[in-house]
């Protein structure tokens, strides 16, 4: 069985809001292993995007603890948290944040400036190069984001965030900006990564996009309330396939 890479016991976050408390975690307990493919889901509010930032390192809980690749992030301040997640998470958000006047392999460049490795500009450029390709992006090196399709966009932000080899790669609702068609390419090469072993979380309120990977934590007020496999009807790369007698 592979290694734990998430571990999270008894994790609360409080949040203050005016004179009321809101306990947008309470008492969640999870663990992923090395090589997971996992959706998070959940209504609005339901502590979905808390679990994201404290397991992102964006945030820390109110108590509990939380551990990743092994090491206890729980009590870390700000610094020591940014450092975590720089070495060990990638991520890939819904609206791409990629930069407009920059080529597609400068954009994927850049968490390579920001690390403590003095890389130089020729390896940096070889890891993009490499990144893009892993994504099907070959060939588009040059391309600025303009003249790129939506899907082309979020397969740049998916290379982007693993330049650095992450622990695991965060994609909070990555394909809400993409219509349905793009929305199988992308989540095709989520799935593609996952069977090459990275570990993947995606949090989405999509069923057909949880339908890409092997297990489903399902958040409501706070707590999970449904943690199960999910039923691997389909080949790798292809849309998910709809119960007998489901609407097409």
């Amino acid at each position: 069985m592979s290694r734990p890479l998430i571990e999270i016991a008894d994790l609360v976050r409080v949040y203050r809001t005016g004179e009321v408390d809101v306990r947008a975690l309470d008492g969640v307990d999870l663990t992923i292993a090395e090589g997971e493919f996992v959706a998070v889901m959940g209504p609005s509010g339901s502590g979905k995007s808390t679990l994201m930032n404290i397991v992102g390192c964006l945030d820390r809980p109110t108590s509990g603890t939380y551990r990743l690749d092994g090491i206890d992030v729980s009590a870390l301040d700000a610094d020591d948290r940014a450092e975590i997640r720089n070495a060990k998470i990638g991520f890939v958000f819904q609206s791409f944040n990629l930069l407009s006047r920059t080529s597609a392999i400068e954009n994927v460049e850049l968490p390579l400036l920001y690390g403590d490795g003095a890389l130089g500009a020729a390896e940096r450029h070889e890891r993009a190069r490499r990144a893009l390709a892993r994504v099907n992006l070959a060939g588009r090196e040059e391309h600025y984001p303009s003249q790129l399709s939506g899907g082309e966009q979020q397969r740049v932000a998916i290379a982007r965030a693993l330049i650095t080899d992450p622990a695991v790669v965060l994609a909070d609702e990555p394909t809400g900006n993409l219509d349905s068609k793009t929305s199988i390419d992308v989540m095709a090469v989520l799935q593609e990564l996952n069977e090459a072993a990275k570990t993947i979380v995606v949090i989405t309120h999509e069923a057909d996009i949880a339908a890409y990977a092997r297990r489903k934590v399902v958040f409501r007020d706070g707590r999970i309330v449904e943690d199960r496999p999910v039923p691997q009807t389909r080949a790798v790369g292809r849309a998910p396939t709809a119960p007998a007698g489901a609407p097409a």
